[in-house]
């Protein structure tokens, strides 16, 4: 495989400006996870990456649920994507989905996959332009993707997390959802939810990793996850597998790597049933 193009998570807009003007250009994959909306600018030659819709599995009742490793693979490949791709993930917020794909490509092996710093906002505040025009179909890329185990965790496996929280080897769950959420002190934005959170679980709200629409240095961010999880390994949550991806994305920079996300998180966890729940109200 060629060389990475981006060795770190996180690209600053200057570098991703170099690389578009680079020898290399043709290996640049840039995706656009914003919702789809015709004539919205966005960076030249971005990609959508419909997060709400077909990057997701359709079949299932809960958002943003992970596809397949075949279907994911064969959308990746609509897009472009090689063996040697590198792939920046941009939006129109600073940061909210887009370390989302970055996972999703992380959990399936490819590492060759980067977000970009501040978003589309960051980029235009850096010199870049934005056009509406829109993107070509590229030709039909080749990536295989493998799975990593233990990156994307399931109902079942966060039970048996939480009934082995007594062992110092157990994961810990770190909740992205605000502090109020958390709590269970306001009501869940998606209807028929309960409120609170899941027993051993800590609470790191993913608005506490941005400051001034950057991600905060990385010595902050140590602090933070060391807070969050001490030594532990970390099993993120948050409303529906989308910002706990941030909780990824800052345990990567501090150089975690015992990680995983909760893909159904809260939206499958707080349905009536048999799951536990901790208020703080």
């Amino acid at each position: 495989m060629a060389e990475t193009l981006c060795p770190t998570p996180v690209v600053d807009p200057k570098t991703l400006a170099e690389l578009v003007d680079g020898p290399d250009a043709d290996r640049i994959i840039i995706v656009d996870v914003s919702p789809c909306r015709p004539g919205v600018p966005h960076i030249p030659h971005a990609l959508p990456f419909d997060l709400d819709g077909s990057m997701s599995d359709q079949s299932s009742s809960l958002p943003h649920t992970m596809p397949s490793l075949l279907q994911f693979q064969n959308r990746l490949r609509k897009l472009g994507v090689n063996n040697d791709s590198h792939v920046i993930v941009t939006e129109d917020d600073f940061l909210f989905a887009s370390a989302r794909p970055w996972w999703m490509m992380h959990a399936c092996g490819f590492n060759n996959a980067s977000v970009l710093e501040g978003g589309n906002a960051g980029w235009v505040a850096a010199g870049g332009r934005l056009t509406t025009d829109i993107t070509p179909a590229p030709e039909p890329g080749t990536v295989t993707l493998t799975a990593l185990p233990g990156a994307i965790i399931d109902r079942d496996e966060v039970l048996r997390i939480i009934a082995a929280n007594d062992d110092p080897t157990t994961p810990r769950i770190v909740d992205a959802r605000s502090a109020e959420r958390f709590a269970g002190k306001v009501a869940e934005p998606r209807t028929g939810l309960r409120s609170g959170h899941m027993p051993t679980a800590t609470n790191l709200p993913y608005t506490d990793i941005i400051a001034d629409g950057r991600i905060r240095p990385v010595e902050e961010l140590r602090q933070l996850i060391d807070g969050a999880a001490g030594d532990r390994p970390i099993v993120a949550t948050c409303g529906s597998g989308v910002t706990a991806c941030i909780i990824a994305l800052a345990a990567t920079l501090v150089g975690r790597e015992d990680i995983g996300i909760y893909d159904g998180s809260w939206s499958e966890w707080a349905r009536p049933g048999n799951t536990p729940v901790v208020t703080d109200a």
